[in-house]
């Protein structure tokens, strides 16, 4: 069923912002009635497909899907500070923009200290804060399916997940030449 004039209004407004009562006020709604109305319009099958294709449109333009963003959930779980910072200097030593996206913040103090012979001593403090690693973790098990209780019947928590070895690990097939 198509989408009237302002339904489509709200759909183009919702995605701007996800906030379903405010894209029906800028779709033209009352804002007396616009939270029952944008519920009301959320319920709908009509809207609901629609807001999707939106949504779907919107990902593929930017390059997003399920496996990019498990790969860098598994990139800002799995890292070691010891890869992009010199431990001992606490410098970084690796430039490699996607290595660098596991630092959120970067804070630099230098002191500058002049002794009483006039000599000066500079000193350079460096503060990293890296990627939250548990909620990474977190979002991979939810997406995995592992953080879900049993049901009853089910053997184990993984609802039909298979942990496969990492890549490396995977040997190839023997050659049946002999078939």
């Amino acid at each position: 069923m198509a989408l009237s004039e302002k339904q489509q209004a709200f759909v183009d407004e919702y995605m701007f912002d996800l906030n379903a009562t405010q894209a029906a006020i800028r779709a033209g709604y009352s804002p007396k009635t616009a939270n029952s109305c944008a519920s009301r319009l959320l319920s709908k099958a009509n809207i609901q497909d629609a807001i999707a294709v939106k949504c779907a449109e919107r990902a593929r333009r930017a390059g997003i899907n399920a496996d990019r963003t498990l790969m860098e959930l598994g990139r800002l779980a799995f890292y070691s500070p010891a890869d992009v910072i010199d431990m001992d200097t606490g410098e970084l030593i690796n430039h490699n923009r996607d290595e660098l996206r596991i630092i959120t913040k970067v804070k630099v103090k230098t002191t500058t200290r002049t002794s009483k012979d006039g000599c000066e001593e500079t000193t350079t403090e460096r503060e990293y804060q890296f990627a939250d690693k548990l909620k990474a973790l977190d979002l991979i098990m939810r997406h995995l399916g592992v953080d879900r209780p049993k049901q009853e019947g089910q053997l184990d928590g993984t609802y039909g997940v298979v942990l496969l070895p990492a890549v490396e690990e995977l040997q190839p097939p023997p050659d049946d030449a002999d078939d």
